[in-house]
């Protein structure tokens, strides 16, 4: 890189944008609690609240220093809808149920998993889904002249006017991507999606400079490039792959937030259909357009949910040591907890979770839920067959009771913690310069000083029997 660079990132809970020099040190960040729009007659994304606060926001890194790039990255279950150059309609929010016969009349139409690498997931989930929905409500969306965008591609199009795809937001279990053959599925060539996705170019390819309006909104340079853009988990699965422990080796990247997402790297051969779709496993497609088995689960949605707050404490030392000595007491006492607490996700979607002896202690309850993640991560990491190191990233990455137990969980595995900085926001910034090396060192986790193994086998035995009875 050659100057200042903005990368904002628009995940489901939160939207952040982060100020970088060209080293990739970073100078400031924001962030901004997501909410939904009103008024659609279906839960949406708040497309125009995120804007106004992009554009101040903007407007106040612009002012610590001069930009010159500027990449958008997104999770990969929304896309927006275009019509005369403006939002035909308000993003899905995939959460937004979906009526059962309307669901029924899609799934027909799915391509199979062996050729999509991309499972029937629930509510909006897939991104064929929300446009069949869409649809069914009003058909002159996806008249021909519309034009289809995915979410990060939005963000690219709203600043520089540019409308574009890219393989890792269509390869993201969105129905509408065949990975192996790099390429629109046949559901989407016949149901006419595919043309009306805009021209397909690489996600740090430069689609143009800011436009006027944007200009005149944030005082930033006319110059200012806008790059295409990326899907999060990708974009995490990029900054992880600069660290030399993963150079050429057989390593898998865990990405934390509101999903968990397990991708397995490099080079890794793809046999679909090994994959468990039902199981929350699918095919991502990596920045450079290769296929990545990946498995997921709605992580800190589920502790969110456990604990009342999905962004813990950093567990610093005193910290640490509490959560541990409650961890101790929790399991002596039989805490335990199983899964799932968002049904229709990860590796027991059938499952209902429920709470056994739950500790009356916050700190035993912050413990005994790290250890369940921990618990269903390390199921999640089996279903891709995952095995020599794993590089954890993202806002759980130091929360070190799910790390250490991950860690015990699976002896003769290098169970590795990214630090903040080697994020989402950091794979977007390889995107404009490869070279960037990683900021600071991978840190190598320790497992907890605990015999995990019969837990393990009582846990994974009650949660199985769940499953199957369910």
């Amino acid at each position: 890189m050659h100057g200042h660079a903005i990368v904002i990132d628009v995940g489901k809970s939160l939207s952040k944008v982060s100020l970088w020099t060209p080293e990739g040190v970073l100078v400031e960040r924001r962030s901004r609690p997501n909410s939904r729009a009103a008024g659609s007659g279906y839960l949406a994304l708040d497309a125009v609240g995120i804007e106004d606060w992009l554009a101040r926001t903007l407007a106040d890194l612009g002012r610590l220093a001069p930009v010159e790039a500027i990449v958008p990255v997104a999770h990969g279950a929304a896309v927006a809808l275009l019509r005369n150059g403006r939002l035909a309609a308000l993003p899905l929010d995939y959460e937004q149920p979906i009526p059962a016969a309307v669901r029924a009349a899609y799934d027909v139409q799915r391509d199979p998993f062996e050729r999509s690498g991309s499972p029937a997931l629930p509510a909006g989930l897939n991104i064929g889904a929300q446009l069949h929905y869409l649809d069914s409500l009003d058909p002159a969306l996806l008249a021909p002249g519309a034009m289809i965008l995915p979410w990060a591609q939005y963000w690219a199009w709203r600043l520089s006017g540019v409308a574009a795809a890219e393989v890792t937001s269509l390869g993201c279990h969105s129905d509408l991507w065949f990975p192996a053959r790099g390429c629109p599925s046949d559901l989407a060539v016949r149901r006419g999606w595919a043309d009306l996705l805009p021209p397909m170019r690489r996600a740090g390819d430069c689609l143009g400079t800011l436009t006027p309006e944007w200009v005149a909104r944030t005082g930033l340079s006319s110059g200012v490039r806008v790059h295409c853009g990326i899907h999060d988990s990708n974009a995490a699965l990029l900054a992880a792959r600069g660290f030399p422990e993963l150079a050429s080796r057989e390593s898998t990247v865990l990405s934390t937030g509101t999903w968990f997402v397990a991708m397995r790297t490099p080079g890794v051969p793809v046999d679909q259909s090994a994959l468990p779709a039902d199981r929350d496993c699918l095919v991502n497609v990596d920045a450079a357009g290769q296929p990545v088995p990946s498995a997921r689960f709605m992580g800190g949605r589920e502790i969110e949910l456990l604990t009342g707050s999905d962004t813990p404490r950093i567990d610093i030392a005193a910290d640490q040591a509490v959560l541990l000595d409650a961890l101790h007491t929790a399991l002596a006492d039989g805490a335990r907890v199983l899964p799932t607490f968002v049904p229709g996700t990860g590796p027991f979607p059938r499952a209902r979770g429920r709470w056994e002896h739950m500790p009356a202690d916050q700190a035993g309850r912050r413990a005994s839920v790290s250890l369940y993640a921990a618990l269903v991560a390390d199921v999640t990491l089996d279903l891709i067959g995952s095995s020599e190191r794993i590089v954890v990233e993202g806002r759980f990455a130091q929360t070190q009771v799910f790390v250490r137990a991950l860690a015990a969980l699976r002896p003769g595995t290098a169970v590795y913690a990214a630090n903040s900085l080697n994020d989402v926001s950091y794979g977007a910034l390889r995107l404009l310069d490869p070279s960037l090396a990683p900021d600071g060192d991978l840190v190598l986790a320790g497992p907890l000083e605990l015999d995990l193994g019969a837990v393990r086998a009582e846990w994974l035995a009650e949660a199985q029997r769940m499953e199957q009875a369910a």
